[in-house]
């Protein structure tokens, strides 16, 4: 949360509603009188004196280190025992000493807390009581309202913190409450068998037993910080390289597949970096002298690295990686060039005997702009730009550029005919996929020309609608040439297609640049097609505009698993599917281009 206020004004609402709910819940509900016997006070001051204490030493669960305090547990216990006042009145004077020490939060978190923690703890009493739990009594026939009254204040917990991000944040809030349920699960586990301990020790023993479970929470607690730093020591092990202490290949991806996913807006930018002729100071000085130099390479690279957040790993020989948060195209070419100049600046042994005669690398950078939608083409094309910086004399940098990149590895007509040939392996199996390619194909050469596409976009575009269906080659024939609807489980796995074209044009390295047009054309706009769920901007522009094209002659041209559409019923349908399946931007000028084609003339006057 920002201290510095909110920035949502439906989360400004939200805060407010669940603030005066919780509020006046309290005042409704709680002992405003504060009349306890001194017994009872001296209860309620224990159990907060074990709550603040249980701050200061909390419990570390691994992996992620989420912290096990005594406050949920307290409040628990002191429901079973105590009832509803007692622990809204503990709860209150908790709430301010906690608001005395914390006073850098912002005050609007600690009354949204407070009231959050009020309506957990009230529905919680109502759920206990109604399901025939029995205040002041802890008995194995009550397990059911234990377990249900922890479940009703797990959830309240997790909907009522889950409800706010999901106001500040663009992920649906089933996906925020799950991942919040998976992570807390154990813990409010935890928190029942604790206050059901501390209940039977209230019960029995009151000051003994809250002495004995301060001792055995401060315990718990240097145990747990004990396993949870061995834990941390084997993880950074695991996710360390051993020779120049960087992290490693596996620990990168994740860190880099777990940002991706996070889908934020920002900027961000990759850059792979080789050392410059590594394997001729390997080959002269000898492998020991070249883990030196790894070694060596690592410590600069961490050097030039660690002020700033970057990620950065040795991903594999003599190949480094970095990860730019917050860092566009250019920024991250500047700090590159310059980690580069330190490097040739900088002197180590032996290193005269290279080309460069100094310490020097290639790499390439790549910057997120918003098409790209996976690790794999992101990593693929900063490592496509380090091998354009190596061509151009090495110890050099270079922005990835498509144009750049894909020009100096294809020859247009040529690689066309290279598609054409594999195109033609449908004759053998698909002659419906293969008529259809070739209609495709036509399509985006005249709708290129009407969008006024650069010359490399109309390249990819063209020759991606060419190959689009490739993947089809691995549909069992009879699924392929089926009359009539496919069966649930023929569907799936058509439309697996397009992850197994994927795969195959991924194995040649000049035509990585159409992977998100063979991958992606059945995305759709409103975030409901295959294989990702993509939604909006998220799907590459060019895959954007293969969806309508490659719609249009499926409903246009008879096939074995869809009834045929005459054009001007397909237009229409393009028209209703604007905004949802298509993207709206390019619906009206493919109308426009197939109503001023000779394809709609004919078609016309057959009727």
């Amino acid at each position: 949360m920002n201290n510095h206020g909110l920035s949502n004004q439906q989360a400004n609402l939200y805060v407010f509603f669940i603030s005066f709910l919780g509020c006046s819940l309290f005042l409704l509900l709680g002992n405003l009188t504060f009349s306890y016997s001194s017994i009872e006070w001296v209860l309620i001051i224990s159990l907060i004196g074990v709550n603040v204490m249980s701050r200061r030493f909390s419990i570390l669960i691994p992996p992620q280190g989420n912290a096990l305090t005594m406050d949920s547990t307290i409040y628990l216990a002191s429901i079973f025992i105590f009832g509803l006042e007692l622990t809204l009145t503990i709860l209150l004077l908790n709430n301010i000493i906690v608001a005395f020490y914390q006073s850098k939060t912002a005050w609007w978190k600690h009354v949204f807390n407070f009231s959050s923690f009020t309506l957990m703890i009230v529905i919680s009493y109502f759920m206990f009581t109604i399901t025939g739990g029995e205040i002041g009594l802890i008995s194995f026939g009550d397990t059911l309202s234990y377990l249900l009254t922890m479940i009703t204040y797990m959830l309240l917990n997790i909907f009522t913190i889950g409800v706010f991000f999901w106001l500040l944040s663009t992920d649906p809030l089933f996906k925020i409450i799950k991942g919040f349920v998976a992570e807390s699960i154990f813990t409010y586990l935890s928190i029942l068998v604790l206050s059901l301990i501390l209940g039977i020790l209230l019960i029995h023993q009151p000051v003994i037993g809250i002495v004995l479970f301060t001792t055995v929470i401060l315990m718990l607690s240097l145990a747990f910080k004990h396993h949870f730093t061995l834990y941390e020591q084997a993880a950074k092990k695991a996710n360390r390289d051993d020779l120049t202490g960087l992290y490693n290949h596996g620990y990168f991806k994740e860190v880099f597949i777990d940002f991706v996913k996070m889908k934020n807006s920002q900027p961000f930018s990759l850059a792979v970096i080789d050392i410059d002729d590594f394997k001729k100071y390997n080959d002269f000085h000898g492998h020991l002298q070249g883990d030196e130099l790894l070694k060596f390479f690592g410590s600069l690279l961490q050097e030039g690295c660690s002020p700033y957040n970057y990620t950065y790993a040795r991903y594999g020989g003599e190949e480094f990686v970095i990860l730019m948060p917050d860092t566009k195209g250019q920024q991250a070419f500047e700090f590159l060039n310059g980690l580069r100049k330190t490097m040739n600046d900088t002197y180590f042994k032996g290193v005269e005997i290279l080309p460069q005669g100094c310490l020097s690398f290639s790499g390439g950078v790549v910057s997120h702009e918003g098409s790209v939608y996976n690790t794999s083409q992101l990593l693929d094309q900063a490592d496509q730009a380090m091998y354009y910086a190596k061509a151009q004399g090495k110890n050099n940098v270079h922005l990835y550029d498509e144009e750049d990149v894909v020009q100096k590895n294809l020859d247009e007509e040529k690689e066309i005919e290279l598609l054409e040939q594999q195109v033609r392996i449908f004759l053998s199996k698909d002659v419906y996929t293969y008529k259809h390619s070739k209609r495709v194909f036509k399509y985006a050469v005249n709708f290129a020309k009407k969008l006024e596409l650069n010359e490399h976009e109309s390249k990819v575009l063209i020759m991606g609608a060419l190959i689009h269906d490739i993947g089809k080659l691995e549909i069992p024939r009879d699924i392929i040439n089926k009359k009539g609807k496919l069966e649930p489980h023929e569907w799936e796995m058509m439309k697996k297609h397009v992850t197994w074209g994927k795969e195959i044009v991924s194995t040649n390295k000049g035509l990585t640049h159409l992977l998100p047009l063979v991958e992606l054309h059945h995305e759709r706009y409103d975030g409901k097609g295959y294989p990702h769920g993509l939604k909006g901007e998220e799907i590459p522009k060019l895959a954007r505009i293969l969806c309508i094209i490659d719609s249009f002659d499926a409903m246009t041209t008879e096939r074995p698993y869809q009834a045929t559409k005459t054009f001007e019923q397909a237009i229409e349908e393009l028209r209703r599917c604007a905004g949802q399946q298509f993207d709206a931007k390019y619906v009206p000028a493919f109308i426009e281009m197939i109503e001023e084609s000779i394809y709609f003339e004919v078609a016309a006057t057959t009727e």
